[in-house]
């Protein structure tokens, strides 16, 4: 979380990135770092002393300690990657983003501009990037893979650009409501389905002196409107008809993005929501302490937000993590990030051996049993905590939003979260509307 919120740009655009990317690769981030570290690179290569080692550079948003340190705790990743060094007698060389090194650069835009550069082989990249770089042709198509024949079809539909894979997580990060549900037993309620439900839980909380029901943060609640707008674009059997139909402009974002403004505008309006808290909060830090203390019954987080103390793994009541209301039921919201292979890598060939490696069903089985996450492999299972049993089922059962798209000319949940912003400071659900119909209309305008 911590490289959330380390990203403070003047523009506010550039500002959000920072952010809402970090949000999306918050899964990823920290198993990119170990507790034991032996020094620091600064974003240099070890210096290579045999000129025949078969090197492949990895550009990622943290340090990791020196893969050739002894006895060091290594994160699942790091495991993954040591897998992969070991059977293809290559070394992965860590070139890593710090706030500090760019200054006033986000994670993506240096990426973008090392992509386009050819500096490095292998990238973790977040959503709009993948699609920017994919419709560029400077992303290598990773189909080809043998461990690509095993992924969910919801890792392709999100990772896919002009017909291209271009990018495969280590892990589906999924993102639910967090549910107090001692609190939701004591007043007779039932967890919720739809919006109509979860609005009369809030009521009823209101009712019984609990003034403000959800903790919400400047970040987070794009996922309400995902869930909404597109739970029957994902569920309804023409997804691939209808991204069509707004990517040739014959349907409207606006039109999807509606209903769930107006839902987010009434919860403000009754005051289950403090918008003028939720603007200026950071994720997690600014409800966790009233979640955990009992005084709000429900916030929003990611699905590793339950598998650790520090967030919300360890609580004094009974906590559930289900998904968003909507039309469909509790709706999962998944954006996804991955590895990408700059089309132009020096080392393209061992890069894909790599890659095919941490991405096997042998190393996603142990990345994912590590961290308790889910797998992007659709033969990889993993035993989740009891509280995640409510979102892993509908999962399995095939049933979620993705909270991004590459296929999508206008990139989802970045926008989407900046235009709830707008929301939360005063502008009404049609000047919101509005925007999503500008965005549109430019990413039309360019093809």
């Amino acid at each position: 979380m911590d490289f959330m919120t380390r990203a403070a740009q003047s523009h506010p655009y550039k500002k959000a990135r920072g952010g809402w990317a970090a949000a999306c690769l918050a899964g990823l981030l920290c198993l990119l770092s170990v507790s034991c570290g032996q020094g620091s690179r600064q974003g240099n290569l070890t210096a290579v002393q045999d000129e025949n080692e078969r090197v492949v550079t990895f550009f990622s948003p943290m340090e990791k300690t020196d893969p050739n340190a002894k006895n060091v705790a290594r994160s699942a990743s790091d495991l993954t990657i040591a897998m992969a060094e070991e059977r293809l007698g290559v070394t992965v060389a860590y070139r890593t983003y710090t706030a500090e090194d760019y200054q006033d650069k986000t994670y993506d835009e240096v990426t973008l501009d090392r992509v386009r550069s050819h500096m490095d082989d292998l990238y973790l990249l977040n959503p709009d990037t993948l699609m920017a770089l994919g419709r560029e042709g400077a992303l290598m198509d990773l189909s080809g893979l043998k461990s690509a024949q095993n992924l969910r079809e919801i890792i392709r539909i999100a990772n896919t650009v002009d017909g291209r894979l271009v990018g495969i997580p280590q892990e589906v990060v999924a993102y639910g409501l967090f549910i107090n549900k001692d609190l939701f037993d004591r007043y007779g309620l039932a967890l919720p389905n739809t919006p109509e439900e979860f609005l009369e839980c809030c009521r009823v909380f209101r009712q019984n002196g609990i003034e403000t029901p959800i903790g919400a943060n400047r970040w987070w609640l794009e996922t309400f409107v995902l869930a909404i707008g597109y739970a029957d674009l994902y569920n309804g059997g023409s997804t691939e008809a209808e991204i069509a139909a707004l990517n040739s402009g014959q349907a409207r974002y606006s039109d999807y993005m509606r209903p769930g403004f107006e839902f987010l505008k009434e919860l403000i309006d009754h005051g289950y929501i403090d918008p003028e808290k939720a603007l200026v909060t950071e994720a997690i830090e600014g409800e966790r302490e009233d979640f955990l203390a009992g005084h709000t019954p429900i916030v929003m987080a990611y699905w590793g937000a339950a598998n650790t103390e520090t967030a919300y793994g360890k609580t004094d009541f009974e906590m559930q993590v289900i998904g968003f209301p909507s039309s469909r039921g509790q709706m999962p919201v998944m954006p996804m990030t991955g590895f990408g292979i700059c089309a132009d890598a020096e080392h393209a060939e061992d890069a894909m051996q790599v890659l095919d490696v941490i991405l096997s069903d042998e190393a996603l089985e142990l990345y994912s049993q590590t961290n308790r996450v889910i797998s992007p492999s659709q033969n990889v299972k993993v035993d989740c905590v009891p509280a995640l049993q409510p979102l892993n089922g509908r999962i399995e059962e095939g049933v979620y939003v993705l909270g991004s798209n590459a296929g999508m000319k206008v990139e989802q949940w970045g926008n989407t979260c900046l235009i709830v912003r707008e929301l939360l400071a005063g502008a009404s659900v049609d000047e919101c509307m509005a925007e999503f119909d500008r965005l549109q209309d430019t990413a039309l305008k360019e093809g």
